[in-house]
């Protein structure tokens, strides 16, 4: 049976590509592959992110039924200590972070906002692919 197996790539759209690529190079140690006017191409997460170059005031958040601005992405990392180390780096750089929360399922989640008001969220419970691969590598 044929399948969806990963996302591959994700599209975030931004003003500046320039400012864009060098903050998720510097905050978020993404790898920069290839940059033009348009677009930058970075290697984050395990997956491609495509920072494009939009209109302005777009923003890959959007709104839900009851008004919340919704962001589109949620990161993991591999437990609780690992979220709560991460947000204090975060904070260290100065990038626009939430509380830790409880949403009422496993884990604990933050969210953080980019140069562009683009809002990600990291989660403290890694996928079992994943925590699967990090056994094997550590």
């Amino acid at each position: 049976m044929n399948q969806l197996v990963r996302v591959g790539t994700t599209y975030i759209p931004v003003t500046n590509v320039t400012n864009a690529a060098e903050w998720y190079r510097t905050n978020l140690s993404a790898e920069l592959t290839y940059q033009d006017e348009a677009k930058a191409i970075l290697n984050l997460a395990n997956q491609s992110i495509f920072l494009i170059k939009a209109a302005k005031d777009q923003s890959a958040n959007f709104k839900t039924a009851t008004g919340f601005e919704q962001f589109s992405l949620t990161f993991e990392v591999d437990g609780l200590e690992a979220l709560q180390a991460l947000r204090k780096e975060f904070v260290g750089k100065g990038i626009q972070v939430g509380e830790v929360e409880d949403r009422g399922h496993a884990g604990r989640n933050f969210v953080f906002i980019d140069l562009d008001g683009n809002k990600f969220d990291v989660w403290s419970e890694l996928s079992p692919v994943f925590k699967g691969i990090l056994t094997k590598v550590n």
